[in-house]
């Protein structure tokens, strides 16, 4: 038996290698992979230009430190602001570590305004990690389960729930940031409302609160927009990207602007292997595959394509309550727990995910074709109906 420590329910497979969406186990088998490793293969598996440009790397620089300059990830930076007309970013590993760094830019930035206390407005079924702070952000009790105490700080309302976030300001005033999914990816593909987004910028305006988005799932043109808070038309103060970032090569990131801009001096936050020229190489050339081969607006089509065929073949299934998403981030909620359906996609070559307990949960790489979207449904259909007894 490996020495692996046991934190994971793994499945009973192991992939020798894969070619865009498809992956192969040791015996040979193909599977069409549409979670994408959980929306981190934005390129879908041995894409070659993030190959190349990964060799290329591996070849000059991996790692210097942040005690230089390190020019891949100042071009990162510069390419991550443009794109989301935001002011600074700061890198590191992975999606916790971003809302770490969120968090605590959150609570430094409070300190500065005089309050002593800082809180930060979270939602319910949220999920921003797994490190103490993150985990009590989130809005899930098994998550949190036996690491009590709780970070303090943290102050949740229901999830797309503008009367309960105003009612909250009118009797808290140490609440500094407000900190959300625009979709929420464990949580079982709960999308905010673009007015309710709207709205709380606007609250947070008045209240000169920190507007935080955590697009660690939802960004990275997944939902047929840069950043899945773009549909609403608005920037936020602070921003956390990672997953689909560097196309596997791990990499996050926080990104901040407004009044969230400047409050991190020398000193205040850091990381080791955070904007090494490897991960920020990987970041640079997955946008650049984005744009140039048209994979953001791919996202938003192929994704209404996908959920139209759910929806059609599943319509009128006792058992089936809804297929909903944005782009290429896509739940079909069932009236029971599904967990099961993960085994029978294996077992058909299928890799999907469940979350929720009852959400079916479908996160491919951006690089799907069509005729694989068709394939996709084609699978799971039956797959679904089957388990619901239709």
């Amino acid at each position: 038996m490996p020495h692996l420590m046991n934190t994971y329910g793994r499945l009973p497979v192991a992939f020798t290698h894969g070619q865009g969406c498809r992956l192969f186990d040791e015996q040979g088998k193909s599977y069409l992979d549409a979670l994408a490793g959980i929306a981190v293969n934005t390129l879908g598996h041995n894409h070659p230009r993030l190959v190349k440009a990964l060799g290329a790397q591996i070849g000059q620089l991996i790692h210097v430190s942040n005690l230089y300059r390190v020019r891949e990830a100042e071009a990162a930076s510069d390419r991550l602001a443009a794109l989301a007309a935001m002011d600074e970013v700061f890198f590191c590993n992975s999606g916790c570590e971003a809302n770490e760094a969120a968090i605590k830019l959150a609570r430094m930035y409070g300190h500065q305004q005089g309050i002593e206390q800082p809180a930060i407005i979270v939602m319910e079924q949220a999920f921003h990690g797994r490190t103490l702070a993150t985990l009590s952000a989130t809005g899930n009790r098994k998550v949190q389960a036996g690491f009590e105490p709780l970070v303090s700080g943290f102050v949740r309302v229901p999830f797309d729930d503008l009367a309960a976030i105003e009612q909250l300001a009118a009797r808290n005033p140490n609440v500094v940031a407000v900190l959300f999914e625009p979709i929420q990816g464990e949580g079982g593909i709960n999308l905010a409302h673009r007015d309710f987004m709207r709205s709380l910028r606007a609250i947070c305006d008045q209240k000169s609160w920190l507007f935080m988005v955590d697009e660690v799932q939802c960004g990275i043109a997944r939902t047929g927009a840069w950043f899945a808070h773009q549909h609403a038309g608005i920037v936020p103060d602070v921003m956390t990207l990672a997953k689909g970032l560097g196309s596997g090569v791990p990499i996050g990131a926080c990104l901040a602007a407004g009044r969230a801009a400047g409050v991190f001096k020398p000193g205040n936050h850091g990381s080791t292997f955070g904007g090494n020229p490897l991960a920020c190489v990987a970041a640079l050339t997955t946008l650049d595959v984005i744009e140039s081969d048209g994979l953001m607006l791919h996202a938003e089509k192929l994704g209404e394509a996908i959920r139209s065929g759910l929806q059609s073949g599943l319509s009128g299934i006792a058992g089936f309550v809804e297929v909903r998403g944005d782009g290429l981030m896509i739940g079909i909620e069932l009236d029971r727990p599904c967990g099961d359906l993960v085994k029978r996609g294996l077992e058909a070559g299928l890799l999907i995910n469940v979350t929720a307990d009852r959400v079916v949960r479908l996160l491919p790489a951006l690089v799907m074709s069509d005729a694989e979207g068709a394939e996709l449904v084609a699978a799971l259909v039956p797959l679904i109906k089957e388990f619901l007894g239709a």
